[in-house]
């Protein structure tokens, strides 16, 4: 038998990772069916912040290379493919207040903010792709895709879109309140975050109502405190409203 000399051996375990594809879009633009949307969100885990949503057109001619789910994609990448989705697609933003997420609940704020991002669009969208189980409530067909972030390209690029933005927004946020982190670990409940909430108190950008927030007003105010629920555990939980079309 001839090996091919120039092709590794793949280690042990290896899962090969299929990046997403422009296909299902493809398929709809052979049949007439333009534009076409992307959208995703980010943020729904962290103890602050709002939750970030993002509707991308991508260009069929103008696809950036490289394009993933965000996750699978280092700090450094993300930047540079925000940039190039910016300067290629139509695009659009919106944000779920913490104000939102704490009145509602975290998948209901999500799914506002998924859908004013839509609405925000420079042109109506005449079909959506969306991450998840939920489809949105827009003026035209939609299809929920779970793990679409990892399969269709336009909600990879939402994806993109969405965390370079939120990312940015937190280590805006942490120049208005130092010493929480949130430059670092954009208000998720990593240790350091948790250890600075329960020694500096919540502040006006962290959610009332998830369990670590709520202990850390129970311990500073305990005065003022209400708890009327625990959404920290909850999938359905919500944010703010500033729609931004670009």
């Amino acid at each position: 038998m001839i090996r091919d000399k120039s092709s590794k051996p793949k280690a042990k375990g290896a899962i090969a990772v299929t990046p997403p594809s422009f296909r299902r879009e493809r398929a709809l633009i052979k049949r007439g069916v333009w534009p076409v949307a992307g959208c995703d969100e980010a943020g729904r885990g962290p103890l602050a912040g709002p939750v970030v949503a993002a509707a991308v057109v991508l260009d069929p001619k103008r696809i950036p290379k490289g394009i993933d789910d965000s996750k699978r994609l280092t700090a450094e990448r993300r930047e540079e493919l925000f940039e190039e989705i910016c300067a290629t697609a139509s695009f659009a933003v919106a944000f779920a207040s913490p104000a939102r997420i704490d009145r509602d609940n975290i998948l209901r704020a999500s799914l506002w903010a998924l859908t004013r991002a839509v609405q925000a669009l420079p042109e109506n969208p005449r079909h959506v792709f969306v991450d998840g189980r939920d489809r949105l409530d827009v003026a035209c067909d939609c299809d929920a895709v779970i793990g679409g972030d990892g399969i269709v390209m336009s909600i990879a690029a939402a994806s993109i879109i969405a965390k370079v933005t939120r990312d940015r927004l937190m280590c805006a946020l942490a120049l208005d309140c130092p010493g929480y982190g949130f430059e670092t670990h954009k208000g998720y409940a990593v240790p350091e975050h948790r250890e600075a909430l329960d020694r500096l108190g919540p502040s006006v950008h962290h959610r009332r109502f998830f369990a670590p927030v709520v202990a850390a007003r129970e311990k500073h105010y305990p005065e003022n405190v209400v708890v009327e629920r625990d959404l920290f555990t909850l999938e359905t939980q919500i944010v703010t409203e500033f729609p931004v079309a670009v």
